[in-house]
């Protein structure tokens, strides 16, 4: 792949543990005398591949590193931190699977009582937790290397909006005492970071080595002195190495909403692999730039990463069940990487828009893997990714050129896209003694079925209920958030229906469409809700899977719900306060609880002719 710093994943054989290794005793068991690296997580440590934990610190082991995992440390005792001693090489710090705000507070800011990935579904990591932990490791341990990643760190690299505290913050980076952040799918960078350590070891004083600053996937600090000699034409090696694109600064951002949405463009359309752009922005106290991202990791180093020898079980220190962990066990991912480009979603800024996909063979393996573990339930859950019938796609023009900036991969001619590459994967994981079912538990996109007549054999691989994610009815509403036109998802129902009535006739058995729905995105007014609910009732199609739209960190419908302004930088409406709830309510509307903000919505868009429709 044509990047001067692009590095295969080294050969992952060395021998393994059981588990990484959590305590001192497990340490000394295996004969280890100092870590080389030590991962430090919000997470419980579950040694499955659905969880980075695992997955990054089996990686890291494969390739030679002593990798020991503190999980969950209790922030009012320091010494939890220091369990396993210090690292030979560095920390790297996590706040888990998910960012620890989206995790503690629904979209209404209202505090959670539990969460998934922890034992017993308690709530053991803090706010921010990045930030509190490499706050915490900095002070304890201050001349130990920090890389701080996974999807919280990851999302805020960049000044960006932060919804629970209604500003603008720095980034991450700016504001953690961390040495180096790794965004995106972490395999490749950490590597690089560990054999760079390993080989040139820091002298844990001054500065880190130089090669540290180059890496792909990681974004790094300068100072403000070496970033106003680069303005003034001087010559600085780190920044003359590749093009640059500067982005407005963190005053110019917090300050002035165009600004935002101006870098919000930069970002979004300079997350190529294949440009070596280094993006720059100026904080206050410090220079933030990220480096171009790393390349995905091709089939065969996919195959190597999720051939590991993971367990699939919660580390055997715990002693209540581990409710994330219940929901993947039977689980398989086939893929990562999304194109669909969904305004709202983060997956193509973290996991990239070029999909990477498992090799069949290493995919079925895994089943076999799954049918010889002893409380097997002949089920396979789900075998899928960020959006399941993505698997096997791939672009001729994403080896040299990556995926496009300037247009959709869905409808372009030069993607290769067969929904039968992934129906027959099914197909065989099926047919693999022990398994009784396979189902799709993953989300679908409808338009890509539409586009092949396929759609009947997906119906044998879900287990009555078919989860899609049309979100909206309303077209202006879909196209602001780059979600196909309803006339796809209305053509799609009637598809279903005419195979339903074709398989079951009149019997009361059939199948059902679960939509996914969002209510109070930037650009959809009451009335637009009211059209949703009005199609919904008309099609019996009553739903909870319904998100109150949530601003996260970096998404371009966050820029819009901030800015209140589209990616043109025309004005848009942004739903606030008691009319985000209304809109929330109108599509609860069976729920009592919630009819009086009905009634107030049918009221403001003039609909009150519904109101017998609905509670008839």
């Amino acid at each position: 792949m044509p990047h001067h710093s692009f590095h295969p994943l080294p050969l992952l054989t060395a021998h393994q543990p059981p588990f990484l290794p959590t305590t001192e005793r497990e340490q000394h068991a295996l004969g280890i005398d100092q870590f080389d690296i030590i991962l430090v997580s919000g997470d419980a440590y579950v040694d499955h591949p659905s969880f980075g934990t695992a997955l990054l610190g089996r990686t890291l082991a494969g390739a030679g590193y002593s990798v020991g995992v503190i999980s969950q440390p209790d922030i009012s005792d320091q010494d939890s931190f220091l369990t396993l001693g210090t690292p030979r090489l560095f920390f790297s710090v996590s706040s888990g699977s998910a960012d620890s705000m989206v995790n503690h507070y629904t979209p209404s800011k209202k505090r959670r009582s539990d969460d998934a990935y922890s034992p017993g579904g308690k709530c053991l990591r803090p706010d921010r937790a990045v930030l509190v932990y490499t706050d915490l490791l900095h002070r304890i341990t201050p001349h130990v290397p920090i890389v701080i990643g996974g999807v919280e760190a990851s999302l805020r690299r960049f000044a960006h909006y932060d919804y629970w505290s209604d500003k603008v913050r720095q980034s991450i980076l700016a504001d953690a005492p961390a040495d180096l952040l790794v965004f995106g799918m972490g395999e490749r960078p950490l590597l690089e970071i560990a054999s760079i350590l390993y080989t040139e070891k820091s002298d844990g004083k001054t500065r880190l080595p130089d090669p540290l600053y180059n890496i792909p996937g990681t974004v790094v600090k300068r100072s403000v002195k070496e970033f106003k000699t680069f303005l003034a034409g001087e010559i600085v090696s780190f920044f003359d190495e590749c093009s640059t694109v500067l982005l407005p600064s963190f005053s110019e951002v917090s300050s002035d909403k165009h600004a935002f949405m101006q870098a919000e463009r930069l970002i979004t359309t300079h997350q190529n692999p294949t440009q070596n752009i280094r993006l720059i922005q100026s904080h206050p106290k410090t220079i933030i730039v990220q480096n171009s991202p790393s390349f995905p990791l091709s089939t065969h180093e996919l195959d190597c990463v999720y051939g590991l020898p993971y367990k699939r079980l919660p580390h055997p220190s715990y002693a209540e069940p581990i409710p994330a962990f219940e929901t993947v066990k039977d689980s398989i991912t086939s893929h990562r990487g999304c194109y669909g480009n969904c305004s709202f979603c983060a997956i193509g800024l973290h996991q990239g828009r070029i999909v990477q996909s498992r090799s069949k063979e290493s995919i079925l393996n895994e089943v076999h893997t799954l049918t010889n573990k002893p409380r097997f339930s002949k089920t396979i859950r789900d075998i899928g990714g960020p959006t399941a019938n993505m698997y096997g796609s791939w672009c001729e023009r994403w080896k040299t050129n990556g995926a496009c900036m300037d247009k959709e991969c869905i409808g372009c001619r030069s993607l290769h896209l067969s929904q039968d590459t992934y129906l027959s994967l099914l197909d065989q994981a099926a047919q693999v003694p022990l398994v009784k079912h396979v189902f799709i538990g993953s989300g679908l996109r409808h338009d890509l079925i539409m586009m092949e007549d396929v759609l009947e054999r997906f119906l044998f691989y879900i287990s009555g209920q078919m989860k899609i994610a049309p979100e909206h009815v309303s077209d202006s509403v879909l196209r602001h958030m780059n979600k196909p036109p309803s006339s796809v998802f209305k053509g799609f129902i009637t598809a279903f229906d005419q195979i339903q009535k074709k398989q079951y006739g009149k019997s009361s058995k059939r199948q059902y469409i679960i939509p996914y729905l969002m209510s109070g995105h930037p650009g959809c007014t009451i009335s637009d809700m009211v059209e949703l609910v009005a199609f919904l009732h008309e099609k019996s199609m009553y739903t909870e899977q319904v998100q109150d739209f949530t601003p996260t960190p970096m998404t371009v419908s966050t820029a819009m719900y901030y800015t209140g302004l589209c990616l043109t930088g025309a004005d848009i409406h942004v739903p606030t306060g008691e009319e985000k709830q209304i809109q929330r309510a109108l599509l609860g509307y069976k729920d009592p609880r919630n009819r009086r903000r009905v009634l107030s919505g049918l009221e403001i868009a003039q609909r009150l002719d519904l109101l017998e429709l609905l509670y008839n």
